[in-house]
C-alpha cells in the first residue's frame, strides 16, 4: 500500500518579529562646561559672500578646538559660530575648573592674531567671548538615526551657554561653581595652581531659571568694541 499524500500546509497570516531595544543607559558625570562663540559674526556675514565665511569659520574653529585638546578637553557640540566643550570628565572638580579657564585664556590669545588679520584684510571687527560652568551634566547620545553623536545635556550646559552669550569680546565669565572649585585647588596646596585675577560681578537673572546666579568675571586685557 501507497504512503498517503502529506497535506499542504498554508500559510493564514503572516507572522511579524520585532526587535525590542533596550533602553540606553545614561550616564551623569560632573564636568566643567565651555561656550564659546565669536562676536561680531552678523556683520561679517553681512559684509561678506557665503562662500567667504566658511574658510574664515574653519580658522576659528581651529583655534577653539586646538585650545581645548591642549588642556584635556573635549568638543562635543558646533554650530553656527559656537562651540561647546566639556572639561574633567572623570576627574576631581577642580582639574576641570582650572583645565576649562585656561583652555577659555588659550582661545582668546590664540585668536588674537587672526582677529588682527581679518581686520587689516577684510575690514571686520571680530572676538570671542567664553562662558564656564561646573555641575552635574548627563553624557547622552542624541540625534536622528544614524547621525547620534555624544552631547552634554542639562542645566549645567543652559547656565554656561547664557554666561557665554552675556560674556564680552575678549572676556570669560564664569559661576560661582567654577570659583569655588578654582579657589579649592589653589588652596589645596597645587603647585600648578597661580593666582587668578578676577571680578565679582552683580548677580545675573538667567531667563527661565527661578534665582539668579552669582558670576565672576576675568576681564579683557583690551576691550573690543562689539557686542
Amino acid at each position: 500500500m501507497g504512503a498517503m499524500p502529506r497535506p499542504k500546509i498554508r500559510a493564514t497570516s503572516t507572522l511579524t518579529v520585532a526587535r525590542i531595544a533596550r533602553p540606553r543607559m545614561t550616564k551623569t558625570t560632573r564636568v566643567t562646561v565651555l561656550f564659546a562663540d565669536l562676536r561680531g559674526y552678523t556683520g561679517l556675514a553681512e559684509k561678506l559672500a557665503p562662500a567667504q565665511i566658511v574658510p574664515l569659520l574653519d580658522e576659528f574653529f581651529a583655534v577653539l578646538a586646538a585650545a581645548t585638546a591642549l588642556h584635556g578637553g573635549q568638543v562635543y557640540h558646533v554650530a553656527g559660530d559656537g562651540m561647546m566643550a566639556g572639561f574633567g570628565l572623570g576627574k576631581l572638580a577642580e582639574e576641570g575648573a582650572r583645565a576649562a579657564l585656561a583652555a577659555g585664556h588659550s582661545m582668546l590669545a590664540d585668536f588674537a592674531a587672526l582677529a588682527q588679520r581679518w581686520r587689516q584684510d577684510l575690514s571686520i571687527e571680530t572676538g570671542i567671548g567664553v562662558g564656564l560652568h561646573t555641575g552635574e551634566v548627563a553624557l547622552a547620545l542624541l540625534g536622528p538615526p544614524g547621525q547620534r553623536r555624544t552631547t552634554l545635556v542639562g542645566d549645567t550646559v543652559n547656565v554656561a551657554a547664557r554666561l557665554c552669550g552675556r560674556a564680552r569680546a575678549g572676556e570669560v565669565l564664569f559661576s560661582c561653581a567654577v570659583a569655588a572649585a578654582l579657589d579649592a585647588r589653589t588652596t589645596c596646596g597645587d603647585a600648578d595652581a597661580r593666582p587668578i585675577a578676577f571680578l565679582h560681578l552683580p548677580q545675573f537673572e538667567l531667563r527661565g531659571r527661578s534665582t539668579p546666579l552669582d558670576i565672576w568675571c576675568v576681564p579683557a586685557p583690551e576691550r573690543v568694541p562689539i557686542s
